[in-house]
């Protein structure tokens, strides 16, 4: 195990109705002008917003409000919220929604305090050395941003697709009422799934030795994915699975889980350049792009891949072949991905063969190299996409 600072500020606060508990919150973290930042009309609909609105008046918190935010979130609205921020002197952002709507917020609180353009964060040109407070009200179980310092958006002019990170980002606290997750679609919760799966797998594909217990503390978010996500598809009001996996959502991603070890993220930067170009789910893209990825870089380390295929999956481990084993955990996975409704391949995500080139050209690698468990190169990546193009379940 490597050493390793572990730092992780946010006040968790779990369970039913307590978004009512908004107002106390922010007064107990030292807001008082507050910018409320949501995503679609759900949250008006729903009278969550009129609910979370009501806490702050009755905390006597003044807020002013920024809807609007599209997934895979635009620099575009990021703008306008630094602006609005400045003009009514904001000292806290109330984020209420899901990973875009929190990502967002997140940009707008660097950006707020800082001269330049916020871009710079995103585009590797400064760093965030101050940012406005942050709380959230959870909508959604996926990105884990309730409980992480990062923050991914795209440049709406360029499509590009972006991260940031800093713990000046990590939410000062998180509401988490899985009753609010209820009337997500089939399709969001499953897309939420993968991305959560993919948190720990980033972290669980690592070159470190003898590290067990963070193996182990991976394994029990997969395993509680893997029971529970069926369960909500199949009874989308089932609260203890609902619970179960938000909370797996937010260990999968504060980098509790990844403590001492060496990580990998090439998953996630591939999938980004699909979700910049096409503005598909991020989940639903990575459900096509982690399943090549192992393939391609499962001989690094067969025995990683065939632990995880027997301790997560169930396969019966071959210990003089474990190359069968990891294969068939491999397998697994894609046909766990494919049951609970997402796409597996570029046709079923809508994406175009043609477009690899840009693709690669757009993740920016070109003569160098990316990722913690295996360097891939561009031509790595460009095989990795021609993997994702017929990719099947068998």
């Amino acid at each position: 195990m490597d050493n390793f600072n572990f730092y992780s500020p946010t006040e968790f606060v779990f369970g039913k109705d307590r978004e009512n508990e908004a107002g106390t919150y922010v007064k107990k973290h030292g807001g008082t002008r507050v910018l409320i930042h949501y995503g679609s009309g759900s949250a008006v609909k729903s009278g969550l917003l009129d609910r979370v609105k009501k806490s702050l008046d009755d905390a006597g918190i003044y807020h002013a409000e920024l809807g609007g935010v599209k997934p895979n979130p635009r620099d575009t609205l990021i703008y306008e919220g630094i602006e609005l921020c400045r003009r009514e002197n904001i000292d806290f952002i109330l984020s209420v929604g899901g990973g875009s709507c929190i990502d967002s917020s997140k940009g707008i609180a660097a950006g707020a305090l800082y001269d330049g353009d916020f871009w710079d964060f995103y585009s590797k040109k400064s760093f965030i050395s101050k940012a406005l407070p942050v709380g959230i009200i959870l909508t959604i179980a996926a990105a884990g941003s309730e409980g992480s310092g990062s923050s991914v958006v795209t440049q709406e002019k360029t499509m590009l697709k972006r991260d940031a990170g800093s713990d000046l980002l990590r939410p000062r606290f998180s509401i988490l009422n899985p009753e609010l997750t209820c009337t997500l679609p089939a399709f969001q919760t499953a897309c939420g799934a993968a991305d959560i799966m993919a948190h720990v797998f980033e972290r669980y594909f690592t070159n470190t030795e003898e590290v067990e217990m963070t193996d182990r503390l991976c394994e029990a978010v997969l395993l509680t994915m893997v029971k529970e996500t069926p369960r909500i598809i199949a009874d989308p009001n089932n609260y203890e699975a609902r619970a179960n996996i938000m909370w797996a959502g937010t260990v999968a991603h504060t980098g509790i889980v990844g403590v001492g070890r060496s990580t990998d993220w090439n998953s996630h930067n591939i999938e980004h350049e699909l979700s910049g170009l096409y503005d598909c789910a991020h989940g639903a893209g990575l459900a096509v792009i982690m399943p090549c990825w192992m393939e391609y870089v499962m001989h690094h380390n067969v025995m990683r891949f065939a632990q995880v295929a027997s301790r997560v999956w169930g396969c019966p481990m071959n210990f003089e072949k474990p190359e069968q084993t990891a294969i068939q955990g491999i397998k697994a996975f894609r046909r766990f991905l494919h049951d609970i409704g997402l796409p597996i391949n570029f046709e079923q995500l809508g994406a175009k063969e043609e477009d690899i080139p840009q693709l690669v050209k757009n993740q920016g690698v070109g003569d160098g190299k990316t990722g913690g468990f295996v360097q891939l190169t561009s031509d790595d990546i460009t095989e990795i996409y021609k993997l994702a193009v017929k990719a099947s379940v068998q």
